[in-house]
């Protein structure tokens, strides 16, 4: 659709008609001649419009300042200047044409004035003028009709030319977009709907637990909670991610056999003979790992061609987990056990040969209790000491009788000397000994050595033995397991490719890549015409 022209858009200007036109209208020859107003070719001073066509008049600074402060680029400042020569004006620079169009009601800047340049410059261009002499223009006249006509005819012409090309850059876009855009987003969808292999999903859900603790302390606020077993969470994490639980699957379920059977894609399947780095990416992209810090979950998502063996991956995986978890805590439990284990070994060894040195004295010394006896020796001691006592006291009185009986005074002499006797040689057991055995007081200090010995070693394997226990009771609670909450089960039903949403982002990759580059045209064609 085009716009019918108007004629007030338009400059009226006088055109010299051809000698035909002359000719063939008798109207046009019997038209008076302009009447002289007595100036001659001077304007008239007080002319208000040739005061705005005077490029030499002196210029306000604060105006020209003002046009400058509006921006205007190369491109609308060689506009205006082309508008200021189409218009018969000579102006020193651009700042001028555009303060000069502006004083005479003209915006160079309007699509109407650039139409009329590309209208003009049509035509021959007038004779270049050197600036910045004076032009002086001569009244302007109405146009014949036939010439509006024929202008008017030349616009539409120029405007059927402007929908034309715009209709030629709409089908060159539309091809661009359907040979970047369209043609790569087609083939991404035949892939994932006709071509791609249907794989299956296996999610499960599992945590790393710690034996909850009664101990106190800043330490035991921790205990029972996700903050606990964060790092043995994301040890766990990065050993399922790694190279060695990749292989260690390959060794036990055959992993690269799996993804290298034929009904596979070739995209997605994985090559005879493929090296583990190869293996190692396709792992990463099928066995899916994340860690939730604040619930303290490890979930994981295995794929694969067939749900069964989605399933034997995922249980597989999750068996690797807990013995990595065993193998965390284990070298904890022995590191505390160790010490308290060896101290109560020593402690144990020692009694025994305690034990064995108070059974050897007595066995050497041949006695049982050395204060049993030496109380048995001191009872007999002090028996015979009151006996002794008594015979003195009996010998006592017989020689206070005047006459004494002779015989029952020896005799009494003699219990008395045989007591003293008895008694010398039981207290010489106590104290004394012989050439093969020793005294029952050294007998009784060696006993009571060992048997002190033998009370310390008791209590100290007393204290090992407490030690042992509580260092058992710490290990325990040191004890990390893995508790799956959600089990791996296999499902029914195919979980990827998801065609149509592979298919819309594979439509908005190519789309923006397509606009980036545009864009990037755009600007740098812009660059460099400016």
């Amino acid at each position: 659709m085009t716009t019918p022209p108007k004629a007030s858009k338009f400059r009226i200007r006088r055109t010299v008609r051809p000698a035909s036109a002359a000719a063939a209208g008798g109207q046009a020859a019997a038209r008076p001649a302009p009447v002289d107003d007595g100036f001659g070719d001077e304007p008239f001073p007080t002319s208000d419009q040739d005061a705005l066509l005077r490029p030499n008049e002196p210029v306000d600074d604060a105006e020209i300042a003002a046009i400058k402060a509006e921006g205007l680029s190369g491109r609308q400042l060689r506009t205006a200047r082309r508008v200021a020569q189409k218009h018969g004006i000579a102006v020193p620079d651009d700042y001028q044409a555009v303060r000069i169009l502006r004083r005479r009601g003209i915006d160079p800047f309007q699509p109407s004035a650039i139409l009329q340049l590309i209208e003009d410059g049509r035509a021959p261009e007038p004779e270049k003028i050197q600036l910045p002499q004076t032009v002086r223009q001569s009244p302007n006249l109405p146009a014949a009709p036939a010439e509006e006509a024929q202008r008017a005819q030349e616009i539409m012409q120029i405007q059927r030319d402007i929908v034309r090309r715009r209709r030629r850059n709409f089908m060159l876009l539309l091809s661009r977009l359907a040979i970047f855009v369209l043609l790569p987003t087609l083939m991404a969808g035949y892939y994932y709907f006709v071509i791609a292999t249907p794989f299956y999903a296996t999610k499960s859900e599992f945590i790393i637990q710690q034996q909850e603790s009664q101990g106190s302390g800043l330490g035991s606020m921790f205990r029972g909670t996700q903050f606990a077993t964060s790092q043995d969470s994301i040890a766990v994490q990065g050993y399922l991610q790694s190279r060695d639980a990749m292989l260690r699957l390959d060794r036990d379920h055959g992993f690269k056999a799996h993804f290298s059977q034929g009904f596979i894609d070739p995209i997605q399947r994985l090559d005879t003979g493929a090296s583990n780095e190869a293996a190692y990416k396709l792992y990463q992209r099928n066995v899916k790992i994340g860690y939730d810090p604040t619930e303290g979950l490890i979930k994981m998502e295995v794929i694969a061609a067939d749900p069964m063996v989605s399933e034997e991956f995922s249980k597989a995986l999750i068996g690797y987990a807990e013995e990595q978890v065993d193998q965390l805590s284990s070298r904890l439990r022995e590191d505390q056990m160790k010490g308290a284990r060896d101290s109560y070994t020593d402690a144990e060894a020692k009694m025994t040969a305690a034990q064995k040195r108070v059974l050897e004295l007595q066995e050497t010394l041949g006695v049982l209790d050395p204060r049993t006896e030496s109380s048995a020796i001191m009872n007999q001691v002090a028996t015979f000491e009151v006996e002794l006592q008594k015979k003195r006291l009996e010998l006592q009185q017989l020689l206070d009788n005047a006459r004494p009986n002779q015989a029952r005074v020896d005799g009494t002499k003699g219990d008395i000397s045989r007591l003293e006797e008895l008694i010398a040689g039981l207290r010489s057991q106590l104290t004394e000994n012989t050439g093969t055995t020793a005294s029952l007081a050294q007998v009784t200090g060696q006993l009571r050595i060992a048997e002190a010995d033998l009370e310390t070693r008791q209590l100290m394997l007393a204290q090992a033995l407490q030690q042992l226990e509580t260092a058992r009771i710490e290990a325990n609670r040191q004890v990390r397991y893995l508790a799956p909450s959600v089990s791996p089960v296999a499902p029914d039903e195919p979980t990827y490719p998801r065609a149509f949403e592979n298919t819309l982002l594979a439509f908005l990759i190519f789309g923006g890549i397509y606009l980036m580059l545009s864009l990037t045209a755009s600007i740098l064609r812009e660059q460099a015409t400016s």
